[in-house]
């Protein structure tokens, strides 16, 4: 996971005010509206983090927007829980993910999701949390998580959740 790889002038770049937003269609409209309206606004209040990777021409190909929160103890799986103390505990949310419908088809989600894991990897040396959640805004895309081992909070069929111990091994293979 460490070695995701872009084509050759495409970067990722903390969103600012500069970059063209109205352009992006992922073809969904909260992630969309996200972008649009709420990223820019929601990072200068330190409430999350939203990246864009950039193609050559500076048009944005994708975003990934990350956050932390908390979930209760007894929200987990009772295999993950049971070791925990009985608790709010933290963990990062991979809030929001698109990409272009230009550039959709091509691996780029999947590569984006790479690089927001590993984010959140680096984040963990520093503040620490048990899992990565998610909300999933359709079946489609609860799919594709799920294609990267993420798995369903008991009780929330349309949040995932991935342990940090799976994370780890995630990025350390």
């Amino acid at each position: 996971m460490s070695g995701v790889r872009y084509p050759d002038g495409w970067q990722i770049e903390l969103l600012t005010k500069s970059h063209n937003r109205k352009a992006f269609q992922s073809g969904q409209e909260q992630v969309d509206g996200w972008l649009k309206r709420s990223a820019l606004q929601s990072q200068k209040k330190h409430l999350s983090s939203t990246k864009v990777l950039l193609d050559d021409e500076r048009r944005i190909v994708g975003y990934y927007t990350l956050a932390s929160s908390q979930v209760d103890f007894s929200d987990l799986p009772t295999d993950v829980a049971k070791s925990l103390p009985q608790r709010q505990l933290p963990v990062a949310v991979l809030a929001w993910l698109g990409v272009d419908q230009t550039f959709q088809g091509r691996g780029i989600g999947q590569r984006l999701l790479a690089t927001a894991l590993r984010d959140c990897h680096e984040a963990s040396q520093t503040f620490a949390f048990i899992a990565v959640i998610l909300d999933c805004v359709d079946a489609s895309s609860k799919a594709f998580y799920q294609r990267f081992d993420f798995t369903e909070l008991p009780g929330y069929p349309m949040r995932l959740y991935l342990p940090f111990k799976l994370l780890d091994k995630l990025v350390a293979g």
